[in-house]
């Protein structure tokens, strides 16, 4: 278990569905009420901290931006003081908020919260006190192992939060899913979040207007209307909140889906108007909005954009662009600062549905002894195509952090085995061994060392076959689909994109299980799992598995027109979790293994798709393949 960490939780800025969380609260009360939607995400500015355990609970600072309003916190752990803390308002109140809810719902001890870096502005529409109340409850997530997943971290947030005399949204913790945009529904007391695809950058830019407006005088102003509406301005706000924000909601997904930055645009544009429309009536002193519409409508803006609209609770506090490119971004942000605003920019990068991935290293490597008595097989060194000498495992951890991916788990066998990785792939090289590498090295080390950042660690106590390994990252993925890479296998792309790449392209078509396949002879089907089914594309890639056959015999396939095994890359829903589970918990083994085909193949029923990778795989685990290898990468 960790007993120190590094955390940085982003603001939050919500691009479409303002207010519609609470308003969907109300169909609690009425069911005639939409359900409320809002796309949220988080931004590059935010809170840095280092966090370890203590008896206490201790908030301190070294970053430079906080250091004239500073002063340290300290507080037992203990529910009923931290919640009068809390009430009593101030700067610590949030973060004793859920320090409370946490010390109450758990068994936890303290917590020592250094505040490294604070970029995130405060009191702009950007949700601080839901960083701050995010990273309390990661840090206890994670250092005392509460297993909460993402929504788990944003409920405990939002219950400290509300703890407070802030009346936050239900929406404004969605910083907890980090750098990503996410879409919230809200029906009733339920919420849900799922992930966006974005295909493209958005060079977004937000400004403090510097201006006055009274957020608790709009949501006192508004929530008079609800739950029922009694005249044609509740109607007017009803609709707003509830049927119209849903289409916009749909279209705007739809926009990032394509990459049509000029359609979003206009859309940021729309969703403006049909407030000003409908909701502004409803607090018509605050949401009137003179600041706001000046910069919406100013003809410099308007050239290096395609569209804006308002932050939030909006009237005069933030405004919101999306810049027509990386250029416009920094041109605007020029103006609007010169123009006596507080601006700034963050991008949204290019997203695909998987964010994580893991790798299980947990096997001993009896096929490469006496090599493996002395050196674990992934860590055995292969020149890579850039020259470089690289352990197997660390070409593996490349092509995830090539292809976007943001998390990965390393499902190993022991505590020893635990140390050897963090070891070997999360210590910097000392100064003295680093100043003695050249540029290339040093830069290689940089990137390195951003990988590592990016790597978490689970065990398998009991070897008790591949589908035990896998089942133990289930805590890790947190109810998303995660690309599944074995650990003693190198890939080689065709093209100048991974194949981790082409399969996580080749999931979003389809949402369902798939895994990589790669064409086998005929006279190898033996050696093999073999998967046949039907090509569902024009490129005849992407096939829906009808039928896994294990190791068969030349006579059983000889009628099939090629013969696919599995590439050894895979695409897991949550659905395979739980079957997984259910089979551990039922003791459901073949020759003793809870095994992963066996899961693959209960999913063929209700949707299981294989994709013809553009590339080569190489066994390590197998010497002939090692020879292969050494010779073609």
């Amino acid at each position: 278990m960790n007993n120190s960490i590094s955390l940085f939780v982003p603001g939050r800025l919500c691009l479409f569905g303002e207010h519609s969380d609470w308003a969907g609260l109300h169909r609690v009360f009425n069911a005639n009420i939409a359900s409320g939607a809002a796309i949220v995400t988080g931004i590059e500015q935010g809170i840095y901290a280092d966090v370890k355990k203590s008896e206490k609970f201790i908030m301190l600072n070294t970053s430079e931006a906080l250091k004239d309003i500073w002063k340290d916190f300290h507080a037992d752990i203990n529910t009923e003081s931290l919640k009068e803390i809390a009430a009593n308002g101030g700067y610590f109140s949030y973060a004793a908020g859920v320090a409370s809810y946490i010390n109450e719902h758990h068994f936890v001890g303290g917590l020592e919260i250094t505040i490294t870096d604070m970029t995130l502005p405060v009191k702009s529409g950007l949700s601080s006190s839901a960083a701050i109340c995010v990273l309390v409850a990661r840090a206890f997530n994670q250092l005392y192992n509460l297993n909460l997943n993402t929504i788990g971290e944003m409920h405990a947030a939002y219950r400290g939060e509300r703890r407070t005399s802030s009346r936050c949204g239900r929406l404004d913790q969605a910083c907890a899913f980090g750098n990503s945009p996410v879409l919230m529904t809200f029906d009733g007391e339920e919420i849900d979040a799922k992930r966006l695809i974005i295909k493209e950058p958005l060079h977004w830019v937000i400004a403090n207007l510097k201006a006055s407006k009274d957020t608790i005088k709009i949501l006192t102003d508004l929530n008079k209307r609800y739950p029922f509406a009694e005249n044609d301005i509740d109607k007017n706000l009803h609709e707003a909140l509830g049927i119209d924000n849903q289409t916009i909601i749909k279209k705007a997904i739809q926009f990032m889906k394509d990459g049509n930055k000029q359609l979003l645009g206009s859309l940021m544009t729309e969703a403006q108007e049909i407030f000003d429309r409908k909701v502004a009536p409803s607090s018509i002193e605050q949401l009137k909005a003179p600041k706001l519409h000046k910069y919406l409508n100013d003809k410099n803006v308007l050239l290096l954009t395609y569209g804006g609209k308002g932050v939030g609770s909006q009237g005069d506090g933030t405004v919101q662009f999306l810049a027509k490119d990386e250029k416009s971004q920094k041109q605007l942000v020029e103006y609007l600062n010169n123009d006596g605003l507080e601006s700034y920019s963050f991008t949204i990068p290019s997203r695909h549905h998987i964010r994580k991935a893991i790798i299980p290293v947990a096997g001993f490597g009896t096929r490469l002894y006496p090599a493996t008595r002395m050196i674990r097989k992934e860590f055995i060194p292969l020149v890579d195509k850039d020259g470089l000498l690289k352990p197997v495992i660390l070409m593996l951890l490349e092509e995830l952090y090539d292809g976007g991916i943001e998390e990965i788990c390393l499902i190993v066998g022991s505590e020893s085995d635990m140390e050897l990785y963090k070891k070997c792939l999360l210590e910097p090289l000392s100064e003295d061994h680093l100043s003695k590498l050249g540029k290339d090295a040093r830069n290689y080390e940089e990137k390195l060392l951003n990988i590592s950042k990016k790597i978490v660690f689970r065990i398998q106590k009991e070897k008790l076959g591949f589908g035990h390994a896998v089942f133990q990252a289930k805590d890790f993925c947190m109810e998303e689909p995660v690309l599944l890479m074995l650990g003693d296998t190198i890939y080689k792309s065709n093209t100048d994109k991974p194949c981790c790449s082409q399969l996580m392209e080749a999931y979003e078509s389809v949402n369902k299980p798939i895994v990589s396949i790669c064409e086998v002879p005929i006279n190898d089907v033996t050696n093999f799992g073999i998967i046949s089914g039907n090509w569902i594309n024009k490129d005849n890639n992407l096939m829906q598995v009808s039928e896994f056959l294990e190791k068969p015999n030349v006579e059983t396939v000889k009628n099939l027109p090629n013969f696919y095994s599995v590439f050894g890359q895979y695409i897991l829903t949550p659905d395979i979790f739980k079957s997984l589970e259910k089979n551990i918990r039922n003791g459901n083994t073949k020759n003793g293994e809870f095994q992963l085909t066996d899961v693959l193949e209960s999913m063929i029923d209700t949707g299981l798709y294989a994709f013809k990778t553009n590339g080569k795989m190489y066994d390590m685990g197998n010497v002939d393949a090692l020879k292969s290898a050494m010779g073609s990468i």
